[in-house]
């Protein structure tokens, strides 16, 4: 028998990270700044809730839309936290991970034919879950020079005016990015002018540099109205193999993306639950330790940069910087090159999407005596082919 693969699965191509892991995975002497998750274990306190909660035999579903507990505690965090009022009955969803969140609300948003403007270089999830859903991907490339933040020109530039939706991810993945209040707000009044809804992963709200503080788009003056907003507990509290997020949103939008999950995932990992409650009852102290681990990581890494004499954007949050390659190469032309010459995992930018190209991503969510180890590496490569 020959199966038919669906057009929609057919365009997408592979990940692009993967062909270099698989390459790394052929060798044990290589060091991974490719991976985008925490090197950190899960707080000692969400782990022992955890495993009490399978001690004591906890292992059923939870509601659809998850333990009405952790959505008062996550109700209460990003209203502490981020000045976002959701309640936790009709406007807050919890999922497999903030992944399945983003899938869900372009499956309950997005109809064929559909146009979604994303911008990027951005999360290389976001545009195959808009072909899988049948829409049709509009790029709105972020540029070096405007820090990689989102602006009205480059929207305009794009013809965003005519999409139907908006997609960002700030702190961004991959670049390190952040926009601030002031940078959101005209992105705010494009959104209302051209009656745009908008999907703004917030994952990496917690990880924020230099005394900057996250604001989140929703919770600007007519955007809660339009917008959904994406988080989760992989990023901040380590907890990626737990697999656990949310979305919050009006009413109307979180009831229609609990349609789908009640057919496809039910409800979240129980276990995951418990953990994530306990997590944002108890672990905060942990949650500023590894944030702070994580900046000193980030400008050990910019500094290496720069005296190997590789441009570098100053990342202000999550925890990936951005360089250039140096001139004579293209962006997988490098990567290919340092991964079997020195043995260092690095992803090139432009599997990301426009505005990657000639750039490399970096995660310096790893130890610091590998990363010393690996910049070493890196500068002998370039000095190599000077």
């Amino acid at each position: 028998m020959t199966f038919e693969l669906a057009d929609r699965v057919q365009t997408v191509p592979p990940s692009g990270i993967r062909r270099f892991f698989e390459i790394a995975e052929e060798r044990d002497d290589v060091i991974s700044l490719g991976v985008g998750e925490p090197d950190f274990a899960t707080p000692w306190a969400a782990r022992d809730a955890a495993i009490a909660s399978l001690e004591q035999g906890k292992t059923s579903y939870t509601a659809n839309r998850g333990k009405r507990e952790l959505r008062e505690a996550i109700a209460d965090y990003v209203a502490d936290r981020f000045e976002l009022g959701y309640g936790p009955d009709e406007e807050i969803i919890v999922t497999a991970g903030a992944s399945e969140a983003v899938d869900l609300a372009f499956r309950a948003f997005v109809d064929p034919g559909d146009t979604v403007a994303i911008a990027q270089p951005s999360y290389i999830s976001y545009e195959p879950g808009v072909i899988f859903a049948g829409g049709e991907v509009l790029s709105v490339p972020t540029k070096q020079e405007d820090d990689f933040r989102l602006t009205v020109d480059a929207l305009e530039d794009a013809g965003a005016d005519e999409a139907d939706m908006l997609v960002l991810c700030y702190p961004n993945n991959p670049t390190g990015a952040i926009m601030t209040e002031a940078d959101l707000e005209p992105i705010a009044d494009f959104a209302r002018e051209h009656d745009l809804m908008v999907l703004s992963d917030e994952i990496y709200a917690e990880l924020t540099y230099d005394g900057n503080e996250h604001t989140s788009i929703a919770s600007l003056e007519g955007m809660r109205e339009r917008t959904i907003v994406f988080n989760g507990f992989s990023k901040a509290h380590a907890m990626t193999g737990l697999r656990l997020g949310y979305a919050l949103g009006p009413a109307e939008a979180i009831g229609a993306m609990n349609k789908i999950h009640q057919y496809t995932m039910l409800s979240a990992p129980t276990t995951a639950q418990h953990a994530a409650l306990e997590a944002l009852e108890s672990c905060d102290n942990d949650v500023r330790e590894m944030v702070n681990q994580y900046d000193r990581r980030r400008q050990f890494v910019l500094s290496r940069f720069r005296e190997i004499g590789m441009d570098v954007f100053e990342a202000k949050g999550a925890f990936y910087c951005f360089p250039e390659v140096p001139e004579g190469f293209t962006a997988e032309e490098f990567a290919e090159g340092v991964l079997r010459e020195e043995g260092v995992a690095v992803v090139p930018g432009d599997v990301f999407g426009e505005g990657g190209e000639g750039h490399l991503r970096i995660s310096y969510a790893t130890g610091l005596e590998d990363l010393r180890k690996a910049l070493a590496r890196i500068e002998a490569f370039v000095g190599d082919h000077a």
